[in-house]
């Protein structure tokens, strides 16, 4: 891709608001991608609903127009440098990872090629998402004197087990989709968090539904994983008392067989379900629920919003609603994700674009040792294609919204 397409490509995506008329579903491999830019799964694509507050109020979506650009003005002069992803490249949640490196890959492919005088690479550590595998893989990336900063890790489990070492080591963790509330509270010196915490997701969700009217009752089935439990726990207070604990149900990350819940469920007739963890266990849990005659609403959130779970899931999924502290892909930039990639942009893919692309543009102000990219991360504020970019002194977001979706 020339400079000339890189400009054109951003004129024009500044050009388009993100908004319900984009209809931008999930990434995946194989995935369809159809005329009017929806990406979709066995005929159901996800669809973006209303972007809402912590009140679940309704709020327009921003306007990109001034969007910071990888290619800054392609005058940068710098070292070869060298940035690292960390998170799942395989296993059952890949696709959420895969999602986000191609992100990083297009933001370095349009740097790189405007600014011929600063080269910046992408090393790739696949920890399948597993908190274990990822305390064996980031002391790889601490050890590596070249590497400047990372993108990650992505989830909250792997997040929680290495943010202690990251900050110790003074390494750069600007992680594009972990949301476990608790990961700022560590004292951490390097954690940046790229977008809404679930202490946003799951109230702005509650009060989202609550706003509806819909349901009297709903229960609340959660995974074991930090990121599950931790969510739950936040909807769960939200809701009230229309969230029944007398048919909450836990699970555990890696069951293929609900038959249980489902008999629980099936017994509590409630309006809605609402499930707290990943589209691994999500797929199999709703075509489970449909198979035992259990119709109430499906709703989840950004773990399961890939278009895996449609895939999966098949017609089970239709209907189901989906919540993520990731806005819509604007149409332009899912044109050169794809083009660059071979795959339609997914959860998160803005974020590892915008993350990467702040990264670049500390490389390209000269921030090219590790204390100085964490700085420079600290005290940067700019608008990105997901949303503006500005951390409190925890490495929150000083502002974040949530996106309700739907499968259709």
């Amino acid at each position: 891709m020339t400079r000339t397409t890189s400009q054109r490509r951003r004129r024009l995506g500044r050009a388009v608001a993100i908004g319900a008329a984009a209809a931008l579903a999930l990434a995946g491999c194989g995935d369809k991608s159809d005329s009017d830019g929806t990406q979709s799964a066995g005929g159901l694509t996800i669809q973006p609903l209303v972007q809402v507050d912590l009140d679940g109020k309704e709020v327009p979506a921003a306007d990109t127009s001034a969007a910071a650009d990888p290619a800054g003005d392609g005058k940068a002069e710098c070292a070869p440098q060298t940035i690292a992803y960390a998170g799942p490249l395989t296993g059952p949640n890949a696709n959420l990872g895969l999602n986000i490196v191609r992100g990083v890959k297009l933001a370095l492919d349009e740097h790189n090629k405007a600014n011929a005088d600063c080269q910046v690479a992408v090393k790739e550590f696949d920890t399948e998402g597993n908190p274990q595998k990822a305390t064996q893989v980031i002391p790889t990336i601490i050890n590596d004197p070249s590497i400047v900063g990372l993108i990650g890790p992505t989830f909250s489990g792997e997040s929680k087990a290495t943010g202690q070492v990251l900050s110790d080591a003074g390494m750069l963790a600007l992680s594009p989709s972990a949301t476990n509330v608790e990961l700022t509270t560590n004292g951490w010196k390097t954690f940046f968090r790229g977008l809404g915490n679930d202490g946003v997701q799951g109230p702005a969700v509650a009060n989202y539904l609550l706003e509806t009217g819909k349901y009297k009752q709903i229960c609340v089935v959660a995974d074991n994983t930090d990121y599950g439990v931790g969510l739950a726990a936040t909807l769960t207070e939200t809701l009230g008392s229309v969230a029944d604990p007398s048919c909450a149900v836990n699970v555990k990350e890696g069951d293929k067989d609900f038959s249980a819940a489902v008999s629980k469920l099936s017994a509590a007739s409630p309006d809605a379900i609402y499930y707290a963890g990943y589209y691994a266990e999500a797929a199999p849990f709703v075509q489970q629920l449909r198979s035992g005659g259990v119709t109430a609403t499906f709703i989840s959130d950004d773990g399961t919003k890939d278009v895996e779970f449609v895939r999966q899931a098949g017609d089970a999924s239709k209907d189901a609603v989906l919540s993520c502290p990731c806005g819509p892909a604007p149409d332009e930039f899912a044109e050169a994700y794809k083009e660059h990639s071979g795959f339609d942009a997914g959860t998160y893919s803005t974020e590892g674009y915008d993350l990467a692309t702040i990264v670049l543009k500390g490389i390209a102000a000269g921030k090219t040792s590790r204390a100085d990219m964490v700085e420079y991360v600290r005290n940067y504020q700019g608008q990105g294609l997901a949303r503006e970019y500005q951390w409190g002194p925890t490495g929150e977001l000083t502002k974040a919204l949530i996106w309700m979706y739907e499968v259709k």
